[in-house]
């Protein structure tokens, strides 16, 4: 058992690799020695296996584990979780925009008697397109979820064991990390860090990607969209109906001698339109949970390196 696990999805990754486990051994050695670090290749195209393979040769208390394909970085996390043994455990990019150094702060603040403890990014140093993709996410999130979503909070932070082993137990096929923090509720907190700019390359999750992220979280975590086609529905209902009682009022004081073929044309699209569309939101829902059911894996290790 160790005291701190780190557990950071690796992906594109393989000219960072180094400098992050630098980083993070430095940053932890002020805590204790008693640590691990759990990189997971997300079946990364580059030699970014091959950099985790090395570090691990060169410390015992690096673990590497490569997954057969990209499952995608939530279930990437969830690999490490799992593999993880540390009474608390920290998870984070790879990227280093999350800052190692940081890690004394939030353990520091989850000694005060906190389970989680989220890092904060007060200053973000992304892209102007970077932070619209990443501000449209979390909108339609939190608009589509009926929950609160906090663009400044990712998955960087520090759980106690309890957290993780109770998120352990959520096996859907449908991961969102954060979403699942917030879900098993435990005593939380938020700390400011400091946030820095990508070590190298890009990001992988462009605006295409990060909405299609929102809509199975959606779908995953939430029967609101339902819920407002219901209301949709019903308030349609209630502006034909009030449209019926004046045309029949009209042609009862003579008014109107024959119907006009444009409103029922208009009224035909419309509601067929809906029809549609109800249909689809629905058909989602089912494919999701046809998803659900099949009751794969969440994710394929093909190897493990130091014992993990």
């Amino acid at each position: 058992m160790a005291y701190i696990s780190i557990v950071s999805p690796i992906y594109k990754a393989e000219n960072i690799v180094d400098e992050l486990v630098k980083r993070l051994i430095l940053s932890l050695k002020i805590i204790t020695e008693d640590f691990e670090i759990i990189l997971i290749d997300d079946g990364s195209p580059d030699n970014s296996w091959n950099k985790i393979e090395q570090n691990c040769s060169k410390d015992k208390r690096v673990k590497g584990i490569k997954l057969s394909r990209n499952f995608g970085q939530h279930n990437a996390i969830t690999a490490g979780l799992d593999y993880s043994e540390g009474e608390w455990i920290v998870v984070m990019d790879c990227d280093l925009q999350d800052r190692p150094e940081e890690i004394t702060k939030l353990h520091r603040k989850a000694l005060e008697g906190f389970d989680i403890v989220l890092a904060q990014r007060f200053q973000r140093k992304d892209n102007s397109l970077k932070k619209l993709a990443s501000s449209l996410f979390y909108k339609s999130l939190t608009f589509l979820t009926g929950s609160e979503q906090d663009e400044s909070v990712a998955n960087f932070g520090i759980y106690n064991r309890t957290v993780v082993d109770a998120i352990f137990r959520m096996r859907e096929s449908i991961r969102y990390f954060p979403t699942m923090v917030k879900w098993v509720g435990f005593k939380s907190t938020k700390v400011n860090v400091e946030h820095d700019s990508r070590f190298e390359g890009k990001s992988s999750y462009n605006l295409k990607k990060l909405l299609n992220l929102a809509l199975d979280i959606i779908l995953a975590y939430s029967d609101r969209p339902i819920r407002l086609l219901i209301k949709f529905g019903l308030i349609v209902s209630l502006f034909s109906f009030t449209f019926a009682i004046i045309v029949l009022f009209k042609w009862l004081n003579g008014e109107i001698m024959v119907l006009g073929f444009t409103s029922l044309i208009i009224s035909i699209w419309f509601l067929c339109g809906i029809i549609i569309s109800t249909l689809g939101l629905v058909g989602l829902y089912v494919g999701k949970t046809f998803e659900g059911v099949k009751n794969r894996p969440i994710y394929i290790v093909s190897k493990k390196t130091n014992h993990v």
